[in-house]
């Protein structure tokens, strides 16, 4: 099944350049570019892309407001967020708007479409070392544990609480598994439990879900 990706940049070097590495790829194709925020909400609208592969600092409409109207109204397509730096003080407010993760614009064309493959697979982009740093320095810039979210971690039982706190420290479901001596499938439903019960669109959001409630504590 090929995956169909927008990409979204100002600069029309990284559009091509990006394009020409993801169609090299058997299994990814371009279908779209966009040059800002609001041509892109129009885009995935008439394209519906698997992944959108979305720059953070645009005119008109930033990455970070596309991607929370994205998300709100085409939630089959999913964000991947495209930052310079990799402490880019936007891309955690990109995460919580609802980013399935992000990469560096100098990631190497296959960063670029292990990148894409994992997006569009519902997985979070959290494995890099470096997406780990961002959401636990981000994660301190947040004010005290929202009463919001204790309510909602009241909802979960202590496996699922277990398995949140094992995703935001970006492990995949096979490490959690492990770890828990269960399993894979099993984990794989107390994620979708937790996602439902909390009201999250995926594994990125419940990390930062995570961190947010305090579950996890920074550094």
């Amino acid at each position: 099944m090929t995956i169909r990706v927008l990409i979204v940049d100002d600069q029309i070097m990284v559009r091509e350049g990006f394009s020409v590495l993801l169609n090299a790829m058997p299994d990814i194709e371009v279908i779209g570019e966009a040059v800002n925020g609001r041509e892109a909400v129009t885009k995935v609208a008439e394209l519906a892309p698997d992944v959108v592969l979305m720059d953070i600092r645009m005119p008109e409409l930033n990455g970070i407001e596309a991607t929370r109207e994205i998300v709100a109204a085409h939630a089959e397509s999913k964000v991947l967020v495209l930052t310079t730096f990799d402490l880019d003080e936007y891309v955690y407010q990109a995460l919580r708007a609802g980013a399935s993760g992000f990469l560096l614009k100098d990631a190497s064309a296959r960063q670029l479409a292990d990148g894409v493959r994992i997006v569009a697979a519902g997985e979070a982009l959290l494995a890099p070392t470096v997406t780990r740093r961002l959401i636990t320095e981000f994660s301190k810039l947040s004010d005290t544990p929202r009463p919001a979210a204790m309510t909602q971690v009241a909802d979960l039982t202590e496996r699922e609480t277990e398995v949140l706190v094992l995703i935001a420290q970006g492990l995949s479901n096979a490490e959690i598994a492990s770890h828990l001596v269960v399993a894979e499938s099993t984990i794989k439903t107390h994620v979708s439990r937790v996602l439902v019960k909390l009201g999250l669109r995926d594994r990125t959001q419940a990390a930062v879900f995570a961190y947010e409630a305090r579950l996890v504590t920074p550094g």
